[in-house]
């Protein structure tokens, strides 16, 4: 059972609150205390400094937090991939076609993609406000050691710069929570990808060895194994990253670009292996099973590296996910709400096996609701409106069901987090901590790092079988292909397929339901476009295609 440590980082309400969910640079001074107040002890500083960006990693809002919630990080993550769709149902899920648009690549048809931004940028503004109350701090208690909690703040600084950039390419790199015009002008993604590394790495030293994902002092809060962890991803991605022209079909090559880790100078592919080993060095291992990174008491789970806290009693988080997907019937016998929309793919039922039968992926089971019938606690069946057994149809999903006959049944539904019956709020507000990064996906990063670096063999298969064999499933050859295959069969709806897809070249295939468009086909669809009042605010030019 989940232990309920009071930890007062995350109980503490904000000291100031950005408010404007339109506009990133609008502040709200009324909503803060006054710095005589909030600021005059180092627990002042991390409580009232940090706290309120902790806090927003997670969210109750629509477009907040980089998990959870709705409209945001992870529907363009997920619902722009072949791992996961939002059919229109009839008059369910048209929402004026943006789940239709965010499939198709359509993105300039996606209202959400301005909000997600200003998101992202109102956590770097909460940053650079914090190291300015930082360093305002010891200058007036020069005895008092900041250090680690000024790491933070740009570590934290950086992570959202990073989804910024994956998501958006050019971003602006503003170094106060008051930016002039010349500041906020938007950079080069190789620029901003070369910074966003410095950053982490400058950080890295000075943070704690803690577990994060752990209850304690720590916990949800970025340590060094996050910041390690967060390297070998940025890193893994250096050749799209690096590459200021996404539309051109050329890439710079990652293995001819240095790197300076413990004064040692080693190409990126060596990097992301030595930032997995240190990882692997502060003892993280993978669960006995893999359904306990998804359980109730998850914050136990050996193998979870970074997590967005949840509590019924002390957090505002939501987990939305699962409250969308499962079918109304369905979540009410679970004692939850449900909204009846995403679903897997075709492609994604493909990749598991599904038609396979027994021979299918055993994390099928444990990733989807399909084919079983239903009952509630008491052991009651689960229908549909019309007194039939209700069955999801994963095979029968395609992109507009309307006056389909399984229109409110196609689709596997996410079934990843185990059900908390203790949930409120219609089921998103539950004591599961929501994964960010776990140790399995740095085990697949090593393996794909030594593969690209051209070091398949032994080393390589061991990293890749250890995944698997903790799934119950026979070892593989390490491949590219199949270390991609391995990364939706292990991480499936955990926020990281889009990024996947882009780094392999598949992003803007055509499958199932999805065309390839015009511009797919030139490589505008590869990145988000940038919201009108940034480009006006920072006289800035629009990303290509849009």
């Amino acid at each position: 059972m989940k232990r309920y440590i009071t930890y007062s980082l995350f109980l503490i309400a904000a000291a100031w609150t950005l408010v404007s969910c339109d506009k990133f640079l609008e502040d709200d001074p009324s909503d803060r205390l006054p710095d005589s107040e909030a600021y005059n002890t180092v627990a002042d500083l991390r409580n009232n400094a940090l706290g309120a960006i902790y806090l927003n990693i997670g969210g109750s809002a629509p477009s907040q937090g980089l998990q959870g919630t709705a409209r945001g990080v992870w529907d363009l993550n997920t619902f722009s991939t072949d791992e996961a769709i939002i059919p229109t149902r009839g008059t369910d899920w048209y929402d004026g076609g943006i789940w239709q648009n965010l499939f198709l690549h359509r993105f300039g048809n996606v209202d959400f993609t301005g909000d997600t931004w200003n998101y992202l940028f109102k956590e770097v503004l909460a940053c650079n406000r914090a190291i300015e109350r930082i360093d305002a701090f010891a200058a007036l208690h020069p005895a008092e050691n900041v250090t680690e909690l000024r790491a933070e703040a740009r570590a934290l600084r950086a992570m959202f710069l990073f989804y910024a950039m994956d998501l958006y390419g050019r971003v602006p790199l503003f170094m106060s929570s008051s930016p002039t015009v010349q500041e906020m002008k938007l950079q080069d993604r190789s620029v901003a990808f070369k910074h966003i590394v410095s950053e982490l790495q400058a950080a890295e030293g000075q943070l704690d060895v803690a577990r994060s994902s752990a209850q304690g002092e720590y916990y949800g809060r970025m340590t060094r194994d996050v910041v390690d962890f967060l390297l070998a991803k940025v890193l893994l991605n250096a050749e799209v990253y690096a590459d200021d022209d996404w539309t051109d079909d050329q890439h710079p090559d990652a293995s001819a670009m240095m790197w300076s880790i413990e004064g040692e100078t080693i190409n990126t592919w060596a990097a992301v292996e030595r930032y997995c080993t240190f990882v692997s060095a502060c003892g993280y291992t993978l669960a006995d099973q893999f359904k306990d990174n998804f359980d109730i008491s998850n914050d136990e789970c050996p193998e979870l590296i970074f997590t967005i806290p949840m509590d019924i009693n002390n957090f505002s988080n939501r987990f939305t996910q699962q409250f969308r997907s499962l079918h109304y019937n369905h979540a009410a016998a679970l004692g939850l709400n449900g909204e009846n929309g995403p679903c897997a793919t075709i492609e994604a039922m493909k990749t598991f096996g599904y038609d396979k039968g027994v021979n299918a992926d055993a994390r099928l089971f444990w990733t989807y609701y399909y084919d079983n019938v239903f009952h509630d606690k008491t052991g009651k069946l689960v229908t549909l409106d019309d007194g039939s057994p209700l069955v999801y149809q994963p095979m029968a999903v395609k992109l507009d069901l309307s006056n389909d006959p399984y229109e409110k049944t196609a689709g596997a539904r996410m079934r990843k987090y185990e059900i908390d019956y203790a949930a409120m709020s219609d089921g998103q507000l539950r004591r599961n901590d929501i994964v960010l990064f776990r140790y399995a996906d740095v085990l697949l990063m090593k393996c794909e790092a030594m593969l690209r670096g051209g070091k398949a063999g032994a080393e390589a298969d061991a990293l890749l079988n250890q995944v698997r064999a903790r799934a119950g499933m026979a070892p593989r050859t390490a491949t590219l292909d199949n270390v991609l295959e391995e990364r939706m069969l292990e991480l499936a709806w955990e926020g990281w397929r889009r990024n996947d897809l882009i780094r392999f070249g598949l992003f803007t295939r055509s499958y199932t339901d999805r065309p390839q468009t015009d511009a797919d086909r030139h490589g505008y669809t590869l990145v988000f476009p940038i919201p009108g009042e940034t480009l006006t605010a920072s006289a800035s030019s629009q990303n290509p295609g849009y």
